[in-house]
């Protein structure tokens, strides 16, 4: 089990394993906000306290993009997952994306980074 937690400590999260890789993407969101991603299935995550947690939704607004409304980092995404061909959506399978840098205790810098294009989709 790995903990985590926004700056403030109001929005806390845990997750049933480390990361195996964290994902740097280059679409107009994630490089604005500079998080590394590690990605889990819904039942791998669980939001121990959300006070003041706050949501973002932009363009399709699939993807909720979740902060803390108080010290204002980023804590996780969620919305659906890709399908088994990796073109197209699933939107009957969720997928969280946690902000990795928020972890406790955890050397993210042992992890490998997986660089994303999202300017090109």
């Amino acid at each position: 089990m790995l903990k985590g937690s926004c700056h403030c400590g109001a929005v806390r999260f845990e997750v049933s394993r480390p990361p195996e890789q964290v994902t740097s993407c280059n679409c107009s969101i994630c490089s604005k906000r500079g998080a590394l991603v590690a990605y889990y299935k819904p039942d791998e995550f669980t939001l121990v306290t959300a006070q003041g947690q706050s949501t973002y939704r932009w363009g399709d607004r699939m993807l909720g993009m979740n902060f803390c409304g108080t010290c204002g980092c980023w804590t996780f995404n969620d919305g659906p997952d890709w399908a088994e061909d990796g073109k197209s959506i699933d939107f009957a399978k969720r997928k969280l994306g946690v902000n990795a840098r928020l972890f406790d205790d955890f050397d993210l810098a042992a992890v490998p980074v997986r660089h994303f294009d999202g300017r090109a989709m």
